[in-house]
């Protein structure tokens, strides 16, 4: 088969011209939808598990924002804009004493902030889940310290379940 300078085989059909038959094309598309389906669900988990980042930083400044409010007032009744203590309610905290959502800093909220179990010498914060986020589990930071995630949205701590990390 003779092919002139044109491109033309001897006969004067065309040459096949370079570039990608439909199957290359196809596999490139299966190939990038194969990647596709591995990498987008360890994406949300990445999302997610940073908005719990953020909300557990929110917590800590949150807790901040209680001791200075004990430091002022000798006790953390009123913290919540109300007068008196409060068992495993869930109130809004006062604006004055820290915002009630979480990124603190506006934009769409995953979390709301909530002071839980109010007494004159003690607390437990919790950031609970909204939007994207909910199903994801409360967040807790107690006035000692001691901080829990309820990983299996069951509504309460397990013993597992006293810590932060996975």
């Amino acid at each position: 088969m003779k092919i002139d300078h044109e491109g033309l085989i001897a006969g004067g059909r065309p040459s096949r011209s370079p570039g990608f038959t439909l199957i290359e094309l196809m596999i490139v598309v299966a190939i990038i939808g194969i990647i596709a389906a591995i990498a987008y669900p360890s994406y949300l988990d990445q999302v997610e598990s940073t908005r719990r980042s953020d909300a557990q930083g929110a917590l800590s400044s949150f807790a901040n924002a209680m001791e200075r409010y004990y430091t002022q007032n000798g006790t953390y009744i009123g913290a919540d804009g109300g007068t008196s203590a409060i068992t495993t309610t869930l109130t809004a905290p006062a604006a004055a004493v820290f915002p009630s959502q979480s990124p603190i800093d506006g934009g769409t909220p995953y979390y709301n902030l909530r002071i839980y179990n109010l007494s004159a010498n003690s607390y437990d914060l919790r950031a609970v889940p909204i939007n994207a986020q909910a199903g994801d589990g409360f967040l807790q930071l107690s006035s000692t310290g001691q901080r829990g995630w309820d990983r299996d949205d069951g509504g309460s701590l397990s013993g597992s379940e006293q810590t932060w990390s996975k």
